[in-house]
């Protein structure tokens, strides 16, 4: 954990250091990778279901003959969901269905001019796949972000993936929100299915949900096929930078950056701060609570990819917060609302004192399916429009198509579309009598 113990002093680094400094994990893109995720999707679209069986018997250790879960399944995981585990699942559905809901746009319906009608209308997509990883932490929180926004959006078709055994709390998660169709499959071969379809398993229009390289590449893959399948986004190691002042409290940070160390040994963590007092009792308290985490050994290679940056001053914070873009941004200041209207590249931002990443994670209301690596700069958090289409309107007016139609008709000879300016005048004749 040496990296992260060392203080990095900003203002004696290079322009060259400093992007060193800020880079982020290596991800493992290798060729290996992207040869095994070819192959089997070419197996998949070929074989179906029984290449499904042959990937799950080869990487999970589970001989699977029926893929979909029974109901009857699904339905008796309540039984061994806690009364406490199960209130708390409903509180997070509670406020996640709540701002989701939030986020119905209204309709848009105007008269750009005397008879010509624009509207924007929101349809939901038709069919998605949700792909929930499963291993030593199942993220059944995951469910929650990806099912609500789909049901609220009008999703008519759902369909579950997960590498087996499911565990209940997925199941329960799944049945709470509607979804019925559940598969219990994984990896690049559950991407390859929900994009071709298998006997068992439907092809859907859209998949969304994290994972590890394979899936990552798999869907990549899938999305750049004919016909293809789209996907949500290309979501990386999680992310988490905090800067802070004086106020702030340094157990709230260490257990801040720790929380999100524990995702993975590709996470990455990065403290900002003037204050070197500040940033001295930070790493004591990390040190001090690391000992009582069971995921240590993630943390600690994921510590070593992390950083505690001293600054001159909370502006030289900002600036570098926007350079990284992360994933998560904690303001923990005097003002976290004065800072916030500097902040311009961050896909979720948790501010004050009592505000942990944790809450986003779980229960507070917004999605914690986020853009990664930087690529805040340009894409946004998960949301209900990702489970919609807009589809634009326009009526015309026998008397709003004559009033533009000269427009029309210039604009289109100026781009030497003589047959759109056809389609124009062929109209207007007629509605002068000249036909």
């Amino acid at each position: 954990m040496r990296d992260f113990e060392n203080i990095i002093y900003w203002n004696k680094l290079n322009v060259d250091e400093q992007e060193q400094i800020l880079l982020r994990p290596f991800l493992n893109e290798s060729n290996t990778i992207k040869k095994t995720v070819k192959e089997i999707i070419e197996e998949v679209k070929i074989l179906g279901d029984k290449a499904l069986k042959k990937y799950t018997f080869l990487f999970d250790k589970q001989e699977i003959n029926t893929f979909q879960i029974p109901e009857k399944k699904i339905f008796s995981a309540s039984f061994y969901l806690s009364k406490v585990l199960k209130k708390s699942i409903a509180i997070a559905k509670k406020n996640i269905t709540f701002f989701h809901k939030a986020q119905i746009s209204s309709k848009i319906d105007v008269e750009t001019e005397i008879g010509v009608r624009c509207q924007q209308i929101s349809l939901p997509l038709n069919s998605i796949g949700i792909y929930i990883p499963g291993g030593t932490a199942p993220l059944f929180s995951t469910v929650l972000m990806l099912a609500i926004p789909a049901k609220i959006a009008g999703c008519k078709e759902v369909a579950l993936c997960s590498p087996p055994p499911i565990s209940n709390e997925i199941l329960y998660t799944a049945h709470v929100c509607g979804i019925k169709n559940i598969f219990q499959v994984g990896g690049a071969q559950a991407i390859a299915a929900l994009s071709l379809g298998t006997q068992s398993i439907p092809k859907v229009d859209k998949i969304f949900g994290p994972g590890n390289a394979y899936v990552t590449e798999a869907k990549l893959q899938v999305s750049s096929i004919c016909n293809a399948t789209a996907i949500d986004m290309l979501a990386g190691p999680s992310e988490l930078l905090i800067i802070a002042d004086y106020s702030a409290n340094p157990d709230f940070i260490a257990a801040d950056l720790l929380s999100q160390a524990e995702h993975g040994m590709s996470s990455q963590v990065i403290f900002l701060t003037p204050c070197i007092e500040l940033a001295q009792n930070v790493i004591q308290s990390l040190n001090k609570q690391l000992k009582q985490l069971s995921r240590l050994s993630e943390i600690l290679i994921a510590l070593k990819n992390s950083r505690v940056i001293l600054t001159k001053d909370l502006s030289e914070c900002i600036k570098i917060a926007n350079m990284y873009a992360p994933e998560h941004l904690i303001i923990q200041t005097k003002s976290p609302r004065e800072v916030l209207q500097y902040i311009s590249n961050a896909s979720s931002i948790f501010l004050g004192l009592w505000s942990p990443e944790s809450a986003g994670d779980y229960a507070s209301g917004t999605n914690h399916v986020l853009p990664t690596y930087g690529r805040s700069v340009v894409n946004s958090s998960l949301g209900l429009s990702d489970f919609q289409k807009r589809v634009l309107v326009q009526e015309l007016t026998s008397q709003g198509l004559v009033k533009l139609s000269s427009t029309l008709e210039i604009l289109s000879s100026a781009e030497n579309l003589e047959a759109h300016r056809n389609a124009v005048k062929i109209r207007v004749d007629f509605l002068k009598g000249k036909i």
